[in-house]
């Protein structure tokens, strides 16, 4: 059954010839032993961490502030919920619609101040719910809410949409006392609409930047999450993920991403794009925030039916897994088909994976999926096959108030409003999604059947099988490229495709950065193991601290 499934997230475009896929599928050390190593990292570094903050970026109090550090600052009165709604707003106004002009944020919650007062009042009587009381959080525009907020996935077709109810998503942030701060912009039907789009931009919330230089891309689908997390609009957020619409950002954006196992968190009250691959997950500045998001996400929804598959595998607490010993006797396989795009990504990924094997990891070198590119044209016919029938479930849940009930009427809509919708790219993704037929169809069952097989039983689990490994490396992508609204995007290499296909978790975290651009490692393995790809990513965060505040640059810096 679908049910609101994962807003749309590819950080690639899903659905596009399977050797322009292959091209887009296809620092971890300090900066003075990194210029031993390879001086064009080293100088990355170097420029990043030297570089002059702009005027227009002012010192900022809460500043890669984590959550744990909140909580302790409200439990010594440092501050209140209200205190920080407060100070992420005025960020927001100053770095996100002035200064640098971000553009990561569509629409602030005008009840966010209202929630946090009555947050600081339930504190102060009974003490907090949990690590997330009164956190400001930042969600992606097309995660349902039920308050005063539309729900558009960027598209003006849904300008004024208001949801029924919350999702899930929604409920659970809610329940453990975050404050839902506003929602971020994305890449249009989170990348879905056309082959030859740019990511970060929608009609509704026009182009995202890059916050570490702004004439770069800060990949999509969840760009606004990516950017305006790392921007420190907001002290966490969340994105969403059919194909790399989480690692992706979390990568170019310098965070840590959770793309979890499909059905870990529930994905009714958002808007879809496939109930096979998609999924919510949290993307934040560490690994122990994004752990700690995630827990409070985590549940079976009877609105979901994947998410039942979850029974007795989820997690109270994931920031138990937390171990900075945690690459300590692990065995992690090196997919080396996703290399070879970029020599500088590839030297940084050595770097990278020399830190894992000094902190007690053993590497298995290579450990390639023998079905390695085999899944591309399938995967993109399920996902045009469920896109339409999923979206079109979606609208229907709206009501008969909804502005558009179908995808054929969102075509027509952009069709009548070509000059605002459609002056960068076309849609031809979504009329190749509108011939499709019913899920009975059997070109369709026989692609979601293969797609499962190839990349899971004799794709990832086949290779973890055969080298007993707990999870498996690669390079998350490339540095962010060029915005360009012309030909649209220029995507360089990434490792999501396996994980997204078999519906598996992965992991993005810094590894390094390359002339001021960070750039993530991707730790990806079996269904439900999430518990151990954070326990490895924390360890490798912890040994590299590779994270650096962005400075909000106009352009990169090369000497």
């Amino acid at each position: 059954m679908f049910v609101s499934f994962e807003a749309p997230t590819m950080s690639r475009k899903p659905f596009v010839s399977s050797t322009d896929r292959r091209s887009f599928l296809q620092t971890a050390m300090s900066a003075s032993a990194a210029a031993l190593l390879y001086p064009a990292v080293a100088a990355g570094r170097e420029i990043i961490s030297a570089a002059p903050r702009p005027a227009d970026a002012k010192p900022f109090e809460l500043d890669e502030i984590t959550i744990p550090e909140l909580q302790n600052g409200m439990k010594s009165g440092r501050f209140t919920a209200r205190v920080l709604v407060e100070k992420y707003q005025a960020r927001i106004d100053e770095i996100d619609k002035r200064g640098p002009v971000v553009s990561a944020i569509i629409e602030i919650n005008p009840d966010a101040l209202s929630i946090a007062d009555a947050l600081d009042q339930e504190f102060r009587a009974k003490g907090p719910r949990g690590p997330l009381h009164g956190i400001p959080v930042l969600i992606k525009d097309n995660i349902d809410t039920a308050d005063r907020m539309m729900t558009t996935a960027g598209s003006l077709a849904l300008l004024g949409s208001k949801p029924p109810k919350d999702s899930f998503v929604a409920q659970r942030l809610r329940a453990a006392g975050a404050v839902i701060l506003g929602k971020t912009n994305l890449s249009e039907w989170a990348n879905t609409r056309s082959s030859h789009s740019t990511s970060g931009w929608s009609g509704r919330g026009g182009l995202t930047k890059n916050p570490y230089a702004l004439d770069r891309n800060a990949c999509g689908s969840s760009s606004g999450t990516g950017a305006g997390i790392s921007a420190n609009l907001a002290a966490a957020g969340i994105g969403t993920e059919t194909d790399g619409s989480i690692v992706c950002p979390s990568s170019a954006n310098g965070l840590a991403g959770i793309k979890p196992t499909v059905g870990l968190v529930s994905r009714a009250g958002i808007i879809p794009i496939s109930h096979s691959q998609d999924g919510a997950g949290p993307m934040c500045r560490t690994v122990r925030d994004a752990a700690i998001l995630l827990s409070a996400l985590t549940g079976v929804d009877p609105e979901d039916s994947a998410s039942a598959a979850s029974t007795g595998k989820t997690q109270p607490d994931y920031t138990q897994f937390c171990d900075p010993n945690g690459l300590k006797g692990a065995r992690i396989g090196v997919a080396r088909k996703y290399f070879g795009f970029s020599d500088a990504v590839d030297a940084l990924m050595e770097q990278a994976l020399d830190v894992i094997k000094k902190h007690g990891a053993t590497l298995v070198d290579p450990a390639d999926l023998e079905t390695h590119g085999k899944f591309d044209d399938t995967e993109a016919t399920v996902l045009l096959y469920e896109l339409k029938a999923d979206l079109n479930a979606y609208l229907a849940r709206l009501g008969p108030s909804a502005p558009v009930r179908t995808l054929k009427d969102i075509i027509d809509f952009n069709d009548r409003n070509r000059e605002k919708e459609m002056r960068y790219f076309g849609q031809d993704l979504f009329l190749k999604a509108q011939s499709k037929g019913p899920l009975t169809d059997k070109q369709y069952l026989d692609a979601l059947a293969k797609n499962h097989q190839l990349a899971g039983k004799e794709g990832m689990d086949a290779v973890m099988d055969k080298n007993h490994l707990d999870a498996i490396v690669a390079p998350t992508g490339g540095p962010a490229w060029l915005t360009d609204l012309v030909t649209g995007d220029h995507f360089s290499g990434g490792s999501s495709n396996a994980a997204a296909v078999a519906g598996y978790p992965n992991i993005n975290v810094t590894a390094g950065f390359i002339f001021g651009l960070p750039v993530g490692i991707s730790f990806f393995g079996r269904a439900w193991s999430e518990p151990t790809l954070i326990k490895l990513a924390y360890s490798f965060e912890q040994a590299t601290k590779a994270r650096q505040a962005p400075r909000f640059l106009p352009t990169v810096r090369l000497g």
